[in-house]
């Protein structure tokens, strides 16, 4: 009789977050330890087939840098990478349309279908979703002028065209999306996954912008998890050696995010079973959030 207590209670304190949440728009960058291990998979699939049943419109996308790494050490191609980004030449970018586009996102996919849900998968090709440009990379130096790095068919979000998406939730679909983009004359680019996720958020007015990463959140130097930032602080921690490394741009996007209307966005561990539900329909969460002042409520 305790254990069915306790599982009641549990059900009580999500209550008002579903309430609160009821009709609005999750979107989650899925990445990391998460998309590898098996267990982990039925989890993430059915934590999202849960949300869109409560009513909350989730929308996916998602990485997939070492399932593209694997498959180009099967073809005997080394990968390149400079400031954490892949070089990307044509035969790279077509490994990394067919394996995003491809394998990863259509996994994703049935794995969703099996959990019980309805899901599309989509690279940013369709519906013109993503509209990229070329990215390139500034070296400094101190007595001369910055190099320009050419990374190849390596880009960026130019635009994000949503009225695909919003047909998607509009029919009670999960959207799934590979961060594959198109220029204006036709070029395919790779674009970082969290950039994507982040524009994406900005695009459809989401509630929410979730990051699953293999970390915790933001973690101080005495290992002591920060739950609650908000984005003013941002630039202290990183400059005090808080926010470090390859957690700066995961912060920065989600910093854009909530200054461009996204009402919360979080960094949550991937590696932890539940870890959406548990962030989202429980009073302390699991992971950091990110708000703004004026956005922040106990929700």
């Amino acid at each position: 009789m305790k254990e069915i207590k306790k599982k009641a209670q549990i059900l009580m304190e999500a209550l008002p977050y579903i309430k609160n949440f009821y009709g609005k728009t999750f979107v989650i960058k899925y990445g990391g330890h998460a998309m590898v291990d098996e267990n982990l998979k039925n989890s993430f699939s059915k934590n999202i087939v849960l949300l869109k049943y409560i009513g909350i419109n989730p929308v996916i996308v998602h990485g997939g840098g070492p399932q593209i790494g694997d498959f180009l050490n099967k073809i005997g191609k080394k990968s390149e990478f400079i400031n954490g980004m892949r070089v990307t030449d044509e035969e790279t970018m077509d490994v990394v349309e067919m394996v995003l586009a491809g394998k990863v996102n259509k996994e994703i996919v049935k794995n969703i279908i099996l959990s019980g849900g309805k899901a599309v998968g989509l690279s940013g090709k369709d519906g013109k979703l993503i509209i990229a440009e070329k990215m390139f990379v500034y070296k400094n130096y101190e007595n001369r002028p910055p190099e320009i790095i050419d990374l190849g068919k390596v880009g960026k979000v130019k635009k994000i065209n949503p009225e695909i998406l919003n047909l998607l939730i509009k029919s009670e679909v999960i959207p799934v999306i590979a961060p594959v983009g198109i220029d204006e004359n036709g070029n395919t680019y790779n674009i970082n996954a969290d950039l994507v996720a982040g524009e994406i958020a900005i695009s459809l007015n989401a509630e929410k912008l979730i990051m699953i990463t293999d970390v915790d959140g933001i973690i101080t130097k005495n290992g002591r998890l920060i739950s609650s930032i908000n984005v003013k602080d941002i630039p202290e921690l990183i400059e005090n050696g808080t926010i470090t490394g390859g957690m700066i741009p995961k912060v920065e996007f989600c910093k854009k995010a909530i200054e461009h209307g996204v009402k919360k966005a979080h960094i949550i561990n991937g590696k932890i079973e539940n870890v959406i539900l548990l962030e989202v329909f429980t009073q302390k969460g699991v992971g950091t959030e990110f708000y703004m002042e004026d956005n922040w409520c106990m929700m």
